[in-house]
Order: structure tokens, then C-alpha cells, then sequence
């Protein structure tokens, strides 16, 4: 058997090699081509036919606008108790612990009271479970918006605003003006994160050094080496830890002890977090006149913000084979910025340090998310006034080691220069803009540059089927000519645009529409026959016990003893096989397999047409990669055809090729995959293919 096998794979080996195929036809240039071809006849709408069926609504697309605009209803009633609920506790108690210490740090980076980063982590992460397609990411309160939040209140309500009718004498003591200069803040900061919501800032430092207060220095310095210790050891052990160590709330418990008991806040000067209000505030409307002064920052916060949340929704997504919709979460991230500013909550957006922790620790939906915000929920209600005493270097310390992230991104420089020289000239304008012009404008300036990049290198994409001209070695669009016909099993699919960060996930989805073969339905669809088959294979058993136990009073001890023995290990006879009621997949026969696998494809090959590629870069070497795993997984290979020189350098530079993806998969032009698909199906037996 195993020589028969060698065998046939020498034959399809020498098949592939020695395979040749000859033509025999005019030199067809365009014009000619056109006049032996025939276009489909096609009734064109008028315009009041277009508007009629844009404006035309069945029960079923309503349903779908309700769903898609509310993703809950689509994956709350299907919601798996059993299998997701402990994992989503554990993840939504994990994640809450590091919301509630960063939410309070980071209202410091908005010039705000640290209460109102406890609003920003509640309100908008309870609205994302209603209205978010991402299971893994956590929204809430992040570093670099929040500093831009800081630098626009800041710049709208200086100190010197709010000391103009003080005695200058004692403004720096009255409690009045903290009050005042906070109150006006908060509103800044409320407005600019209701405008987001509707469309989407070290000389300081130098020169205040004399003024350093030694113990809040010393206590910030302290919690600093144990935030470090703790990750370093999250990091080195993450595989032992069930759990990462909560050191950012370990650091809040430990500081706010500290600072009650010996008092730092009397004995010491040290600043404290000071007085935090119970219970929730009533709803109030933003300041709509500060909304021209904040417009630009506003628009800046909002590109940010989405592309922040959009970028680590499609991480998780593809790592879990799941698809998210980048139109609803940007209406998600406006309803819980707009939505929030009402009760008086700042901009908000995905965290990347929370949202691997809820990831890792098991999180499965958005349930994990909104039982942190309950967390949060629970200190602002009730146990809020125990962190009073808590001094503002311990929430200095926390925000400094989570920026110790970003600096680790001048590693990038290299990275890209590598790979990709545009992505890097991208990376060199957002720092330089940045540094000069501040987060806001830097910014808005660096996706500017970004965009005008998109629009240098790609055009709006074009997704085709093609098929061929009979006798001729030409594919062409299968809409468009009445001749060109398709390959049995095989699919050829051609996009007229390069395969890059911003259409990669387009591309996929094209793919799958396109071909009528979705991996992950086809799946999903094998594992749940899968359980029918057992379980239809359990009541089998059932009954054949019921049999078996009549045939055991009436049978020798020995024969009795047999059957009880099957009958303990749940292994009877089935088709003259013992089958269980775990049996798998591979345990079926032929007949069995093609029942119980329906829905199942009938195309064994797909050919991408890369012909229109001009550049790949790294996430759509990726997501290339993806694809021919996850179609291999559904046993449909995936073959590239035409690639040129440039694009397969790209790809060798991206590290593209494996033990899994090698350059057999590439082949010179479309015909050639074509034919080698054929053979490798065993539907081509003879060497030669003639025209």
C-alpha cells in the first residue's frame, strides 16, 4: 500500500514537471478580441427605479439594519453559558482591576479630577457591550487621548483664567479655585468628547525641578520599580500565570495605606487625589459654545480614537477567526463618546494593555467588558472615598510605565526600513508633526500624509470571477462576456488593486462572497455535524443497550459478563465497527462523511489572479498567508498566479515563505495553475493539454 502510494505521488510529481501544453491561435490584440466577443445585454435602471429599490424595505432588512446596528441581539440570545461564562468572570474581574487605577491616572493626563476617569470607564465600556462587533477589545480611558484631551483643557482654561477674581494672596489655598479651574476643565473636556463622538499635549518641568517635593518623588519612584518588577515577571511567566499579577492595583491598595497612615498629605505636603463624590451625577448638556474653539482638536481625537480601536479589533479578530464591522464600530465609539459626555465622561478608545489582558485571561464576548465597568460601577457608588487619601505620584507612576510601551516603537524604524520605506516615511512624518506641532495637529497631519499615500499607491478596487475564452489560454471577467466559461472545482479570482493594510480585509471578504466558499461557515458547519453524528450515534447505542440487556438473561454467565463489559465501556457494535459517542470525524466511512459534512464545497482549487499587484506590504503578507491556511483547512488549495518579480520580492523580505506556504503555490500565469490544478485533482490524465 505504501509503495502504491509513493508511486502515485512520483507520477503527479513527474505529471507537474513534464506537463506541456500548445497553442495554436491569431495574435489577438484588443480591438479584434472585442469584435469575436458579445456583451451581455443589460436593461439599464432609471434613476427612479434606483431610488425605488434603495427605498424598498422587507421585514428581513429591517432585521438586519436592527442587528447590525445593535450586534446584541445577534450574539446575546446564542450566548454558550457553559462554555463562555467562567472564562468572561475571569476576564471582566481581571480587566476591571486595571480599569479602575488607570481610569483615575489617566483623568491626570486630562487635566480633570481622577472621578471623572472613573465615569470615562464605565459609562462608554457599558454602552460598547450594546453597540461593539469586537469580543476582545477594551474600550475605556487610553494615554496618548487622554493627553490630548489634557492639552486642549489646558490650553481653553489655564490657571491664570481662573485666578482673575482671587486674592492673590491666598488663590493657591482656596479650595474655591481648584473648584472652579476643575469645573470649567470638566467642561472642556466633556464637549470635546461629545464632538468626537458626533465626527470622530518639558522646559514646565525644568523649570519647577527646585520646587521638587522629595517624599511624593520617593513614593513615585518606589511605585515605578514594583510596576516594572510586576511586568517584567507577567512577562517572563505569562505561561505559568493564570492570570497576569494586578500590579497597578496592588500599587493603588499599597500607596493609599501608605498615605493614610502616615499621613503624607499633612506631615508631607504630598498631593493627594482628594475628595471623590459618591454615587452618579445627573445628566447634563455639554457646552455647545465651546464646540467651535475644540473643532480641529475634536476631529483629531476621533481619527485617533477609531483607528486606535479598528486596529486592535482586526488583531484579535483574525487571530480568532471572527470578522468585525469597521462601519458599526465607529458608530459604537460615537454613541459611548457622545453618549457619555452627557454624564460628563472624556474621550475614550481602545486600550491595548487592558485589552490583552482580557484576551489572555479567557474573555470570549463583550460580557467580559461590561462586567468590568460593573467593577468600576461598584468604587464609584460605594467604596470611592476609600482611595482619597491615595497621592497623585502613585497615579503619575502607573501612567509613566504604561508609556513605556510607546517608546519601545523607535524599534519600529528599522523594522520598516527593512520592509517598507513608505510605511516608514508614514512613521517619520507622525513623529516629526507630532514633536513640533503637538499630538492634535501632528496628527491630523501624519493621516493626511497617510491618505495621501493610499491615494499614490492603490485605487478603489475591483473584485472579478474569470473564466476562459474557449480554446485559448485567455481569462477573462465572467459577468461580462457570454463565451468565457469557468473550470469545473476551480475558481479564479482577480482584484485590480494591491494587497495592503487598508483593503486586506476587503479583499478576504470579496474572496469568500465572490467564490461562495467561506472557511469559517464551512467549518463551523463540520463541527456541528460532528455533535449530530454523535449524538444520533449515542441513541443508537441507547437502544442497542435495551436489546442487549434482553439477550442477557437469556445467555451463558460468560456471555453475560461480555455484554456487561461492552455495555461498562459504552462500545457496541455499529455497521460491524464499535463506534462511541465521541466518535470523530475521521472515524467515518465514505458515505457517513459526505451525510453528515453537508453544507460542503465542490470546489477543490482557487487561483488568485495577481496580475494587477503592484506592492504587498506586512498585513497583507499576512492575511495572504491566512488565507491559504484556512482554505487548506476546508481542503481547497490556494494557488497565486502571475506574480510579478517586484511583489515576490516583497513577499521573501516579508518573511511570506514557510514550511506551509512555499513557492510551489506561484505559478507564471494563470494557465499554468490551471493546469496543475487539474492534475493534482486527478481530473487531467494525459501529460500534454492542447488548445
Amino acid at each position: 500500500m505504501r509503495s502504491t502510494m509513493e508511486h502515485a505521488q512520483e507520477h503527479e510529481a513527474c505529471l507537474e514537471q513534464t506537463q506541456r501544453y500548445c497553442v495554436e491561435r491569431p495574435i489577438y490584440n484588443q480591438k479584434l478580441l472585442q469584435e469575436q466577443l458579445h456583451r451581455r445585454e443589460r436593461t439599464p435602471q432609471t434613476l427612479r427605479q434606483k431610488i425605488a429599490h434603495s427605498c424598498r424595505c422587507s421585514s428581513k432588512k429591517a432585521k438586519s439594519h436592527l442587528y447590525s446596528f445593535l450586534p446584541i441581539l445577534k450574539w446575546l440570545p446564542r450566548y454558550p453559558v457553559k462554555e463562555y461564562l467562567l472564562g468572561d468572570i475571569i476576564s471582566g474581574i481581571s480587566t476591571g482591576v486595571m480599569q479602575l487605577p488607570q481610569g483615575l491616572a489617566y483623568a491626570l493626563l486630562a487635566a480633570v479630577p481622577p472621578v471623572f476617569g472613573l465615569y470615562s470607564s464605565f459609562y462608554p465600556v457599558f454602552l460598547y457591550t450594546f453597540f461593539g462587533t469586537s469580543k476582545h477589545i477594551s474600550i475605556g480611558t487610553f494615554a496618548v487621548i487622554s493627553m490630548m484631551v489634557g492639552g486642549v483643557a489646558v490650553r481653553q482654561v489655564p490657571d491664570e483664567i481662573i485666578s482673575v477674581g482671587y486674592n492673590s494672596t491666598n488663590v493657591t489655598d482656596s479650595l474655591e479655585y481648584y473648584n472652579a479651574r476643575d469645573t470649567k476643565r470638566v467642561q472642556v473636556a466633556v464637549t470635546l468628547a461629545f464632538l468626537s463622538g458626533i465626527i470622530q499635549s518639558i522646559a514646565a518641568v525644568l523649570s519647577k525641578i527646585t520646587t521638587t517635593n522629595i517624599a511624593a518623588l520617593i513614593v513615585g519612584l518606589t511605585c515605578i520599580v514594583l510596576l516594572l518588577i510586576g511586568k517584567e515577571i507577567n512577562f517572563r511567566f505569562k505561561k505559568q500565570l493564570p492570570v497576569p499579577i494586578p500590579m497597578e492595583i496592588i500599587v493603588v491598595i499599597i500607596g493609599t495605606g501608605v498615605s493614610a497612615g502616615m499621613n503624607l498629605s499633612e506631615s508631607y505636603r504630598v498631593d493627594v487625589v482628594g475628595n471623590i463624590p459618591q454615587g452618579l451625577r445627573a445628566p447634563a448638556v455639554p457646552e455647545i459654545q465651546l464646540i467651535p474653539a475644540i473643532f480641529v482638536d475634536a476631529i483629531a481625537i476621533a481619527i485617533v480614537g477609531f483607528s486606535m480601536a479598528v486596529s486592535m479589533a482586526k488583531i484579535f479578530a483574525l487571530k480568532h477567526g471572527y470578522t468585525i464591522d469597521g462601519n458599526q464600530e465607529l458608530i459604537a465609539l460615537g454613541i459611548c463618546n457622545s453618549v457619555g459626555s452627557f454624564f460628563q465622561s472624556f474621550s475614550i478608545t481602545c486600550s491595548m494593555s487592558r485589552s490583552l489582558v482580557q484576551e489572555s485571561t479567557g474573555g470570549k464576548t463583550q460580557i467580559a467588558g461590561a462586567l468590568s465597568s460593573i467593577m468600576v460601577l461598584l468604587v464609584i457608588v460605594a467604596i470611592g472615598y476609600l482611595f482619597e487619601p491615595l497621592p497623585q505620584t502613585v497615579l503619575a507612576a502607573i501612567v509613566m510605565v504604561n508609556l513605556k510601551g510607546m517608546f519601545k516603537q523607535f524599534g519600529d524604524v528599522v523594522h520598516f526600513w527593512r520592509t517598507s520605506k513608505i510605511e516608514l516615511a508614514i512613521w517619520v512624518v507622525a513623529f516629526v508633526a507630532s514633536l513640533f506641532l503637538g499630538l492634535d495637529y501632528g496628527l491630523l497631519t501624519a493621516v493626511a500624509f497617510a491618505m495621501i499615500t493610499v491615494i499614490y499607491r492603490t485605487q478603489s478596487p475591483q473584485y472579478r470571477i474569470l473564466g476562459q475564452i474557449p480554446d485559448t489560454d485567455i481569462y477573462c471577467d465572467m459577468e461580462e462576456y457570454e463565451e468565457v466559461k469557468e473550470y469545473p472545482g476551480i475558481k479564479i479570482f482577480q482584484a485590480n488593486a494591491s494587497l495592503y493594510f487598508a483593503n486586506s480585509e476587503s479583499y478576504t471578504s470579496a474572496l469568500k462572497k465572490k467564490t461562495g466558499v467561506d472557511p469559517c461557515a464551512i467549518l463551523a458547519a463540520r463541527r456541528k455535524a460532528q455533535k449530530r453524528h454523535a449524538r444520533e450515534i449515542k441513541a443508537a447505542n441507547k437502544l442497542r443497550k435495551k436489546a442487549v440487556l434482553k439477550l442477557v438473561n437469556s445467555s451463558t454467565n460468560d456471555m453475560e459478563a461480555s455484554i456487561k463489559h461492552e455495555i461498562a465501556n459504552d462500545e457496541l457494535p455499529v455497521n460491524g465497527k464499535f463506534a462511541s459517542a465521541d466518535a470523530s470525524v475521521q472515524d467515518m466511512s465514505p458515505d457517513e462523511r459526505e451525510h453528515f459534512m453537508e453544507p460542503k464545497t465542490n470546489i477543490h482549487s482557487l487561483i488568485l489572479d495577481f496580475t494587477p499587484v503592484n506592492f504587498v506590504d506586512s498585513v497583507g503578507a499576512k492575511t495572504l498567508k491566512s488565507i491559504i491556511k484556512e482554505y487548506k483547512e476546508v481542503g481547497v488549495c490556494v494557488c497565486i498566479a502571475s506574480c510579478s518579480g517586484p511583489v515576490m520580492n516583497e513577499l521573501t523580505r516579508l518573511n511570506f515563505f514557510d514550511n506551509t506556504v512555499t513557492r510551489e503555490l506561484l505559478f507564471h500565469s494563470i494557465h499554468d495553475a490551471v493546469l496543475a490544478c487539474q492534475v493534482k485533482d486527478g481530473s487531467a490524465l494525459q501529460t500534454d493539454f492542447d488548445l
